[in-house]
């Protein structure tokens, strides 16, 4: 936490720039570094675009295939605001990134984040009316319902993104313009500040429970629910079977959550970047390349629906050979 004492008038500098300190204080190019990342990121957008395509097939119509589908359009997009600056980075000794650049790619990682976050839970309930109320399943969750949920989620991150973004760049910075960190994020910015930022911290938790504690509690009352509606299920084998549709997005609900809540509700220290970064890493890098594997190899609709597109194309290799 800064100084409460404001700062001296001469020490404010007008920022035009900032300087991305990566993984590393060292401004050498970093080639092995720059080879993995590319290596993750290309998994990463292949992974996704196998999602979203295999989710377009007729047999996969449901809603909640709806959901991933958008889903999979916000991975890519969290990736591609992140990684190829930093890949740049990798392989440049000038890490610099315009003052403008900064706030765009804050917005949008504020932006898509809180979006994913709220898309979970509009996930959560079509798995709640999917399992406790299945006869009215396709009546409540129409189109229209659907597309009202992506829609109200979008806003909700916009707001969020919107006032976040214009909070941190009204704080007047000084001093040095090296940020330690891979990104423009909240955190590493705020500690460039050179007045007190004890309240916009507050602000900053305050913004962290709006946006992942209130649609957690969304979440964890949708799956008290479905866990009411699956125990009155007689065999043990149809509660596998049905709490099993559920898993997969329980698994990233766990990641997503676990490290966006320990980087903003941590302290704001310089002892704490290091980790920051880790979990950064995880949420806009690391969730991006794993969802596609969470959703595919545990649902078999999607990888039932991914054979069968297989097997279409090579008919069509073979009717066009």
């Amino acid at each position: 936490m800064k100084s409460t004492e404001g700062p001296e008038p001469g020490n404010h500098t007008l920022m035009t720039e900032f300087v991305l300190s990566g993984f590393s204080s060292h401004s050498e190019p970093q080639p092995l570094l720059f080879f993995t990342f590319c290596l993750i990121y290309t998994t990463t957008i292949i992974g996704n675009l196998i999602i979203f395509m295999v989710t377009v097939h007729p047999i996969l119509c449901k809603p909640m295939y709806f959901f991933l589908r958008v889903l999979s359009f916000l991975d890519i997009s969290t990736a591609s605001t992140v990684v190829p600056k930093m890949l740049a980075n990798f392989l440049s000794e000038d890490r610099s990134i315009s003052y403008t650049g900064c706030a765009t790619q804050l917005y949008f990682v504020i932006f898509l984040g809180a979006t994913e976050w709220y898309l979970l839970a509009a996930m959560a309930y079509d798995r709640y009316v999917a399992i406790c109320n299945p006869l009215r399943y396709a009546v409540i969750m129409n189109s229209r319902v659907c597309h009202s949920l992506v829609l109200l989620s979008c806003c909700s991150g916009n707001i969020v993104s919107v006032v976040q973004t214009a909070w941190v760049f009204t704080l007047p910075f000084c001093g040095s313009k090296k940020i330690n960190y891979f990104f423009c994020d909240i955190p590493p910015l705020i500690m460039l500040s050179c007045t007190d930022t004890s309240s916009y911290e507050k602000q900053i938790i305050a913004a962290t429970v709006l946006v992942i504690f209130t649609p957690f509690c969304l979440i964890l009352i949708s799956y008290a629910c479905i866990i009411s509606g699956i125990l009155k299920i007689s065999s043990a084998e149809g509660r596998h079977k049905t709490f099993s549709t559920c898993s997969s997005h329980l698994i990233a609900v766990t990641l997503y959550c676990a490290s966006g809540t320990l980087i903003y509700l941590r302290p704001k220290s310089s002892n704490s970047q290091d980790t920051n970064k880790v979990l950064a890493l995880i949420y806009t890098i690391i969730i991006p390349t794993l969802n596609p594997l969470i959703y595919s190899l545990r649902n078999k609709e999607v990888k039932g629906a991914l054979i069968k597109i297989i097997a279409e194309l090579r008919k069509i290799q073979t009717y066009s050979a």
